[in-house]
């Protein structure tokens, strides 16, 4: 019962937040895109999007924590580590790319996407294992 509700709890903030991101990220593209905001409050508006996939990133961590199945909290590490892998090892590879002028600038919020891409990976290659261990059993 408690893994269903971390689970669910973890679900609805993360829509919540999505939601949140969506509609920040409108707002911004609006009123700094289209030149109604500059300044100051222009540097604020342009991070707010970014607090909800912060807020993601801490749900995920809640989740961990409140997840009482460690074989579930442990497909999630990994599932967390090899997201955090692939869009580390992107960013630094780009990066070196970038500096020895090789590629072109790549904007830094891309990488939290690859991180999601990533978990996606994660969440297949823990799929792909867990049928492979199944099969040997």
């Amino acid at each position: 019962m408690a893994r269903q509700r971390a689970y669910k709890r973890y679900n609805r903030t993360v829509l919540v937040l999505s939601f949140a991101y969506i509609v920040l990220l409108f707002a911004a593209e609006v009123a700094i895109g289209r030149g109604h905001l500059t300044g100051p409050l222009a540097y604020v508006v342009a991070v707010l999007p970014a607090l909800p996939i912060i807020g993601i990133f801490a749900a995920i961590g809640r989740y961990l924590v409140e997840e009482t199945d460690e074989y579930i909290r442990f497909l999630t590490v990994r599932q967390t580590l090899i997201a955090g892998g692939l869009a580390l090892s992107f960013a630094t590879a780009w990066g070196f790319l970038e500096s020895f002028d090789l590629a072109p600038h790549f904007d830094a919020y891309w990488i939290a996407v690859i991180w999601f891409v990533g978990l996606g990976v994660g969440a297949c290659i823990n799929k792909f294992l867990g049928h492979r261990l199944e099969n040997e059993a």
